[in-house]
């Protein structure tokens, strides 16, 4: 009987270990990586706009007039020309235009210095 027992486990162990090992995935083929999103190209309008607010921007930081909110909207335009987002490349870059004038217009300002 004790035979009888341990031949029964051994060979359902036998059978366990078979099928495991047949039922293992199949070695997957070398598969092409995914192709990559092509991002959209910015439009004329957006390149040239960025270029006009990155040249403003090094303008005004040369006379130290580039005020902190155009310099964050000119980074934001430059992060939306990677992403390929013309509408935004614009709306930030008109920003950096607008505050680097209005910085270099305030460096004409009389001082409020208490002398």
């Amino acid at each position: 009987m004790k035979n009888h027992l341990a031949t029964a486990v051994i060979a359902s162990l036998i059978a366990m270990l078979s099928v495991g090992c047949a039922s293992s995935p199949a070695p997957k083929a070398e598969a092409s990586p995914p192709a990559a999103p092509s991002k959209p190209a910015l439009t004329d309008e957006a390149k040239q706009a960025l270029a006009s607010a990155e040249a403003e921007a090094s303008a005004a930081k040369k006379s130290y007039t580039l005020w902190t909110p155009a310099e964050s909207a000119l980074k934001e335009a430059q992060e939306a020309a990677k992403a390929g987002d013309s509408a935004a490349v614009i709306k930030n870059a008109k920003k950096v235009s607008e505050l680097t004038k209005l910085g270099m217009a305030q460096a004409g300002y009389p001082s409020t210095e208490v002398k």
